[in-house]
């Protein structure tokens, strides 16, 4: 198999299992507890799975600049995921020995 198309598929999965947390409001456990709430975990997915699609659409398309920008595209879409719907930084606070 190659790169693209195991990228495409990664972020076709990424991209429904987001849709799906966002529809039905449920998530599994380990990724409710990463997350504020369900719509940053949704969106997280969503976002990253899309920003994959289209960076590896953009492998496909014709000419130099079209790929440019779409790999643009797909760097702004995780930079807003990273940015606004990030995962929570640690596990709390740690108790100390």
């Amino acid at each position: 198999m190659s790169s693209e198309v195991l990228g495409g598929v990664l972020g076709l999965a990424l991209f429904v299992f987001g849709v799906r947390m966002l529809v039905l409001g449920r998530a599994p456990a380990l990724i409710a507890r990463s997350f504020r709430s369900m719509r940053d975990a949704g969106y997280y997915h969503l976002l990253f799975g899309l920003a994959l699609l289209i960076y590896v659409g953009g492998l496909h398309l014709p000419g130099l600049l079209a790929g440019q920008v779409a790999a643009l595209v797909a760097v702004f879409l995780v930079g807003v995921a990273l940015v606004r719907f990030r995962p929570r930084g640690g596990r709390g606070p740690t108790r100390k020995a």
